[in-house]
């Protein structure tokens, strides 16, 4: 297995070798976590509303896993379905506003599920070329054609769809917020290309379920479009702060993805206590409206002030704030310099981004106060200047 050490060698020398890094949670200190002994303010989590620790979820947890059990024991379509999730599923429908609603494992399962039970050979899949890893996956294993259109670039998108007017199945598919730009895709137009075209068109409301809309529902709902999207899928280890994904639809496409999409049937199903906690965390998320405000009006700030500072910052409105440095390496070097001042904030390299652009993925939560996050602004500004990412 030689070739392994020298692919990974070359993997360092380009400073793109990833590595795992131990943290762990500060009971009673959401948007804080300890990793090599040192308490850190957490810039990395998407624990958007800052529920990962909320007290409420962590006892119906308790009251699940002591009255059902660790495990499901089984996938959903031999003994693993649950009562419990027909309960979360009615409510995740009620919520959309859709027929119906299908729980899976993760939102990588869900993706990668839901694309290949829709689409297969003779089809074709439009995807931004921002879109989440779980979705290109999901296009390589349906054997669908992949026409990959320039990042919100309608025109692109237009030419290609033109291009596959002959496939049998057309989908469109799209993140609703870039995981790793925080911007949004430009869903009303999306809405008016699928209709022109015939296609399905589907949205990953991954990082805006639980931070836009009157109730949480996500970036669909906030632009009223919600009716118009084929496929909704979202999750719950983000805003929610637990684990699992959802998929909701017409009853047609739910019972569709029931007999066709593989990762549902033949995984085990969520744990008793996971589903349990889902259900306390969609309560929240549609009643406790302070945390969307306190978490959209914290990212405004943040990205103002590192854009004031003279960072290269993404545009957008979300609670995903990157800084474009460029260089692998230097990226690294700041959030290590990052660290040592008491700040959690990842690097992102290729291929995760394009070459070129590496950058640090600031990521709020409605847990950050306001002083916390100035300090933090402070402390980036100071390292930029030091470090020579800005120029004084």
């Amino acid at each position: 297995m030689e070739w392994m050490e020298q692919e990974l060698a070359a993997l360092a020398d380009k400073a793109l070798e990833r590595q795992l890094r131990d943290s762990a949670p500060i009971a009673g200190r959401p948007g804080f976590i300890i990793r090599d002994g040192q308490e850190l303010l957490d810039l990395s989590s998407n624990d958007y509303l800052g529920l990962a620790q909320h007290p409420a979820i962590i006892e119906a947890m308790r009251t699940a896993l002591a009255a059902d059990g660790a495990g499901s024991g089984a996938s959903r379509l031999v003994t693993g379905n649950r009562p419990p999730y027909r309960k979360l599923e009615q409510a995740l429908a009620s919520w959309q506003g859709t027929d119906a609603a299908l729980v899976a494992a993760n939102g990588y399962m869900a993706n990668t599920g839901v694309i290949s039970a829709l689409v297969g050979r003779g089809d074709a899949v439009f995807s931004d070329r921002l879109n989440h890893a779980s979705i290109v996956d999901g296009i390589t294993l349906s054997r669908a054609d992949h026409a990959r259109y320039r990042h919100n670039d309608l025109e692109h998108l237009r030419h290609l769809l033109d291009k596959h007017r002959g496939a049998r199945r057309k989908l469109i598919v799209t993140d609703t917020i870039f995981s790793m730009d925080g911007d949004q895709a430009l869903l009303p137009e999306l809405v008016a290309l699928k209709e022109q075209y015939g296609a399905m068109l589907m949205v990953d409301e991954a990082h805006s379920g639980g931070i836009y809309g009157t109730r949480g529902e996500g970036l669909c709902h906030a632009l009223g479009i919600q009716n118009d999207i084929d496929v909704h899928m979202g999750t719950f280890s983000k805003a929610f702060g637990v684990y699992g994904a959802y998929v909701s639809g017409s009853r047609t496409l739910i019972r569709w993805l029931i007999n066709k999409a593989r990762p549902f049937i033949y995984s085990t199903a969520l744990p008793p206590a996971v589903v349990a906690g889902i259900s306390q965390a969609l309560q929240l998320v549609q009643t406790e409206h302070g945390r969307r405000q306190r978490l959209l009006a914290a990212g405004l700030k943040f990205r103002s002030a590192l854009q004031d500072a003279g960072f290269q910052v993404g545009e957008g409105n979300s609670p995903i704030v990157p800084v474009i440095i460029g260089d692998n390496g230097l990226a690294l070097a700041f959030s290590a310099a990052l660290q040592a001042s008491g700040i959690a904030a990842v690097a992102i390299r290729p291929p995760t981004v394009p070459e070129g652009t590496a950058r640090i993925r600031f990521s709020l939560s409605a847990a950050h106060s306001d002083d916390a996050l100035q300090d933090a602004a402070r402390h980036i500004r100071s390292l930029g200047i030091e470090m020579g990412v800005l120029k004084q």
